[in-house]
C-alpha cells in the first residue's frame, strides 16, 4: 500500500454522508396559540441576565432562556461591510460539504436588543446572533433594493412584532466564548395566553 494511502482512506471515512441525514418529524405547528411549541418551552427554566451571569461563573452555564420584562429598543449600528482577512481565508477554504459555491455575504449592521429583566438595575444590551435575522435582512435587500431600508424593515419585524405587548417573548441566549457576555441566539414569540390566537404571521 502506498505511503499515506491509509490516512487518505481514514479521511474519506470521516467525510459527512448526506444520505445518512433523516428528518425525524414535521416542524411543530403554531396553531392554537403555539400550543405544541409551548408544551416544550414552558417546561424549561427561565432566568434573568443577572442569574445567567452568576450561573456562568459558578457552573459555566453557556445557554439559557430569558423573559425580558420590557423590550425598550432594537439598536442598529453600522459595522465593517467586508469580512476580516483571516475570516475570508477560512471562507475560501473547503466547506464541510464540499467547495463553497457562493460566498457568504456579510451583513453591514449589528442589531442589539435593549431590554430590562425583573431584577434589572439598568438596561441590558444584547447583540442578536439569530440566523433568521440575517436571512430576513438578505431577503429584504432583494425586495427593497436598499440595505438601510432592509435594516429598518428587520427592526420593524423583530421589535414591533416579535416583542409587542401581545407576545410572550422569550430570548434564547448564549455566551460569547470565553467571556460572560450573553447574546440573543433565537426568539420565541407566541401570543400571550390572554390574547386572541388568530392566524400567526410567518417570519418570512
Amino acid at each position: 500500500m502506498p505511503r499515506g494511502a491509509g490516512n487518505d482512506r481514514r479521511k474519506e471515512s470521516r467525510q459527512p454522508n448526506l444520505d445518512s441525514l433523516r428528518v425525524l418529524g414535521q416542524p411543530l405547528s403554531t396553531e392554537n396559540g403555539w400550543r405544541a411549541r409551548r408544551e416544550i418551552i414552558d417546561q424549561m427554566p427561565v432566568y434573568t441576565i443577572k442569574q445567567l451571569r452568576e450561573l456562568h461563573n459558578s457552573e459555566r452555564m453557556s445557554l439559557g432562556i430569558v423573559r425580558p420584562n420590557r423590550v425598550l429598543d432594537l439598536k442598529i449600528e453600522a459595522v465593517e461591510p467586508e469580512w476580516k482577512s483571516e475570516w475570508q481565508l477560512l471562507f475560501d477554504q473547503l466547506s464541510l460539504f464540499g467547495p463553497v459555491q457562493k460566498p457568504l455575504r456579510k451583513i453591514p449592521y449589528k442589531f442589539s436588543y435593549v431590554f430590562e429583566c425583573e431584577d434589572s438595575h439598568r438596561t441590558h444590551n444584547a447583540m442578536i446572533e439569530d440566523w433568521e435575522l440575517g436571512v430576513l435582512w438578505l431577503n429584504e435587500v432583494v425586495r427593497l433594493g436598499n440595505e438601510k431600508q432592509a435594516a429598518l424593515s428587520v427592526k420593524r419585524k423583530f421589535f414591533d412584532e416579535l416583542c409587542s405587548d401581545k407576545k410572550d417573548t422569550l430570548f434564547f441566549m448564549g455566551t460569547v466564548f470565553p467571556y460572560n457576555t450573553w447574546v440573543v441566539l433565537g426568539i420565541f414569540w407566541p401570543p400571550k395566553l390572554n390574547q386572541m390566537t388568530g392566524i400567526q404571521g410567518t417570519l418570512f
